[in-house]
């Protein structure tokens, strides 16, 4: 049973402000003292980045498609145990899943999945009594979901917030905080969203302060923890790297035995390059029997001392690609580990930092491959099926995954391919070669703990 209080911060579509809103919630309250447990709807890496900023707590993900509705909660308790609230940002609009699927992975779903009452932010800058419908709209549609109250944003004026107010009163939804347009808490954003943290450690917090500030100042803070706090008990356990609830997929392979005398070494890359990551995915690799020891490939000339697995999850490659290339040292280390058979696992930015080459700079060189830029998004949920048997997972294997890239790999994918998948259109993908497993999907580990076990466990003592 989990008591944490709760809010689920959502919004009509994307662009409203949840992230300036929640980021500054989460900054406001832990200002306060409280311990403050902070989560992202959906897939994405960087706004999870920028919550562990505000609250000095690992930013976690719930994602009712990759990870399945049933470890939503579950993975929510463990998150935020100890806390004295939690602040869930949604995704896209309340309503907007996976495509297809009904409400399936929407930050409605979850909010249900979590029994959370729902705060909306709305772009006000141009409506006034219109913002009524819109709200009213949002709030019938669903009976289930518990809209509880709107936080208004890019606010022009004082008449203006009090037309806005006076409008809200007709459909009987509180008003929770009014913030006026200001530049202070922009974010720089590029090809795939928000510029990482670990890119602008000092702009970001600067940001988030700033963020915190407008909240603090805009919001009634003391009105919303009361609504968190109405929140019912959620009947679950907590998820466990050592035992997740509820785990989907094949049996579970054998794990280290708890009298083995070293520890493997799993390097894990960081840095600037490399910011992609979800928290369960440490958790499981040190959970299975690994000493997960992190490095930048941007400025370290040699892989951590005694490394025995890797994995190189996502990030930007393509803007560190120079950096990434005059590493020789680093990449030749890669290379040499790859022959030895070690077990590395590459996700998109790892594909690529694997690659021959990347917009024409040399990489590691593991696979027979090249990449580059493209002007094409490639962004969506996929239904994966492992081709054959690899370091991460036996053939047949199914795994939800996603894609989020605008580079393109030629070949793209080798002749022991990783994936077969479905949607958008029938194709394999990926790479399988010695302990290399290396594609553009992302996956989240929780799903199918057996990964992070398959790992350590194929690890040289």
């Amino acid at each position: 049973m989990t008591h944490v209080p709760r809010l689920v911060v959502a919004a009509p579509a994307s662009g409203s402000g949840k992230t300036t809103v929640a980021t500054g919630l989460m900054a406001a309250f832990a200002e306060r003292g409280l311990a403050v447990s902070p989560h992202k709807v959906g897939p994405d890496y960087i706004d999870p980045g920028y919550h562990a900023l505000a609250t000095g707590r690992p930013g976690r993900n719930l994602d009712a498609y990759m990870c399945g509705p049933e470890l939503v909660a579950p993975l929510f308790a463990h998150g935020a145990a100890g806390c004295e609230l939690a602040v869930v940002e949604g995704v896209m609009g309340l309503f907007d899943g996976v495509s297809g699927a009904g409400e399936l992975a929407s930050t409605a779903h979850v909010a249900k999945l979590l029994k959370a009452p729902v705060v909306l932010v709305v772009d006000a800058s141009s409506q006034s009594r219109s913002v009524a419908a819109l709200v009213h709209g949002f709030a019938s549609f669903d009976p289930e979901v518990r809209l509880a109250g709107v936080i208004l944003n890019k606010v022009g004026s004082e008449r203006h917030e009090q037309l806005l107010r006076e409008a809200l009163e007709e459909v009987g939804v509180p008003v929770y905080g009014a913030l006026y347009r200001t530049p202070q808490v922009a974010t720089p954003s590029r090809h795939l969203g928000l510029v990482p943290v670990a890119e602008r450690s000092t702009e970001a917090l600067d940001s988030v302060r700033a963020s915190a500030a407008m909240v603090r100042e805009g919001c009634d803070l003391e009105g919303l923890l009361a609504l968190a706090r109405t929140a019912p008990p959620l009947a679950t356990e907590a998820w466990s790297a050592s035992a997740p609830p509820g785990a989907r997929g094949t049996a579970r392979s054998a794990p280290t035995e708890p009298h083995t005398r070293t520890k493997p070494v799993v390097a894990v890359a960081a840095g600037a390059a490399f910011t992609f990551s979800y928290a369960e995915h440490t958790e499981l690799l040190e959970a299975a029997g690994a000493e997960v020891v992190p490095f930048d490939p941007l400025h370290d000339e040699h892989l951590p001392e005694g490394t025995a697995g890797l994995v190189v999850g996502g990030g930007f490659p393509e803007v560190y690609a120079p950096e990434l290339s005059a590493n020789e040292q680093l990449r030749k280390e890669v290379a040499a580990l790859a022959v030895t058979g070690a077990p590395i696992a590459a996700e998109c930015a790892g594909l690529l930092y694997l690659a021959r080459s990347l917009d024409g700079r040399a990489m590691c060189g593991v696979l027979e491959a090249d990449a580059r830029m493209s002007g094409r998004l490639t962004l969506g949920y996929r239904d994966a099926v492992a081709i054959g048997d690899s370091v991460l997972v036996p053939a047949g294997t199914r795994m939800r995954g996603h894609e989020f890239h605008r580079t393109v790999l030629e070949p793209g994918a080798g002749p022991a391919p990783a994936w077969g998948m479905r949607l958008p259109s029938p194709r394999v993908e990926g790479f399988v070669q010695q302990g290399v497993h290396a594609s553009y999907l992302h996956t989240h580990w929780a799903a199918l703990p057996d990964v992070a076990h398959r790992l350590v466990g194929r690890c040289p003592r």
